[in-house]
């Protein structure tokens, strides 16, 4: 399983490598939300939250699911104007500028990819003009709680006032902390995107990719970018362009950009944090052993990054429920996830804490 990105035709001057303050904003949102999945990031989130006001706690709180169990593609809006060749801007305002350029349609679509309703790499039709799509967005939200049901009724119902409370947020959070994190981030951010600009002019494509990450490769001819992750997906630069956004808070995480009319993006990060010692070898054979089987990985991925239900997890996996019932014994018994009921849901999540002893190639491969 990979992500395909076709880049045939593609022109070197069209490969921009450039640091993003709004896609920095969503991997500190996450790595607030999910400490888990960030151990070297400990020390900063405690602080953070530490200072911050209880006011935008709240809020913080009311749309997480935007950054904590996905990587909404609000946060790279550039990828989304029209000519796919726009760049991010050099300051979070002019990000959020570029956000507000989106039509509601785009906003709405990549808003609503929590609930998994909509087709991502493929054309799709208009949710906000097709009831019966809205009312089956509802329903996916409905499985993942109260929240995220109330948002998505005032996102299909007035998504101007959503892209209001959105940037206002986001605003917020830079004067609450982000502007202090960002004047020290960015400067890294930008030797790396030189360096990797460097290497793209003198080395060329295939050891730009490399130097990315080795889960990223060019094929011997030239074609096709693949991107190693527990995943499937394609896209093409077509006639627009490929942006590299480098990212210092996002490891384990290495994201592709491969929504259906919108710039390519690879968002990698920089460097990687030490993770902790791994624990008992008879804990470690359990847990191996419940993780062999590759049904069970595509599990973990989708649990390590939200909680679902058994019918949802067979239905991304196109299989029957009492399949999936007898995978998720294997790893409940492991000690691998937890359980829970609301309502008449019982949700299933991963507990990355175990996860994340049993070595950082595991984790960085279902996170990635």
């Amino acid at each position: 399983m990979s992500v395909h990105i076709d880049v045939t035709g593609l022109r070197q001057e069209r490969i921009s490598v450039v640091p993003s303050p709004l896609a920095e904003l969503c991997m500190a949102l996450h790595a607030l939300s999910e400490p888990g999945h960030h151990p070297g990031l400990q020390g900063w989130a405690t602080g953070v939250t530490a200072r911050l006001d209880s006011h935008l706690a709240d809020r913080m709180c009311e749309a997480d699911f935007l950054w904590r169990t996905t990587f909404s593609d609000l946060f790279l809006p550039y990828a989304g104007i029209p000519g796919r060749t726009t760049l991010p801007g050099a300051t979070l305002a002019e990000e959020l500028d570029l956000l507000d350029k989106l039509t509601d349609e785009q906003f709405v679509d990549a808003a609503l990819e929590f609930t998994c309703a909509l087709p991502y790499a493929a054309p799709g039709r208009d949710t906000l003009s097709d009831p019966e799509l809205q009312q089956r967005a509802l329903e996916l939200a409905a499985a993942r709680g109260p929240r995220q049901v109330r948002f998505s009724k005032r996102l299909l119902d007035d998504p101007p006032q959503i892209r209001a409370w959105l940037r206002q947020f986001l605003e917020d959070c830079d004067e609450a902390f982000f502007a202090e994190t960002w004047s020290r981030l960015r400067h890294q951010l930008a030797a790396d995107a030189r360096h990797k600009t460097d290497l793209l002019r003198h080395k060329g494509l295939a050891e730009a990719m490399a130097s990315v990450s080795p889960a990223v490769t060019l094929d011997e001819t030239g074609r096709t970018i693949t991107v190693d992750k527990l995943g499937q997906g394609q896209t093409a630069t077509g006639e627009g362009g490929l942006l590299l956004v480098p990212t210092s808070l996002g490891w384990p995480h290495l994201m592709v950009l491969h929504r259906y009319g919108w710039q390519p993006v690879l968002h990698y990060p920089v460097g990687s944090p030490e993770l902790a010692a791994p624990f008992s070898l008879e804990q470690l054979t359990l847990r191996m052993t419940a993780l062999s089987h590759p049904v069970r990985m595509r599990i973990c991925r989708s649990l390590a990054r939200s909680a679902f239900t058994t019918g949802e997890l067979a239905q991304v996996n196109g299989m029957t429920a009492p399949e999936i019932s007898r995978h998720l014994g294997v790893l409940k018994k492991a000690g691998l996830i937890t359980t829970r009921r609301r309502g008449r849901y019982v949700l299933h999540q991963l507990d990355v804490s175990v996860v994340a002893r049993l070595g950082s190639d595991f984790l960085e491969g279902i996170l990635r």
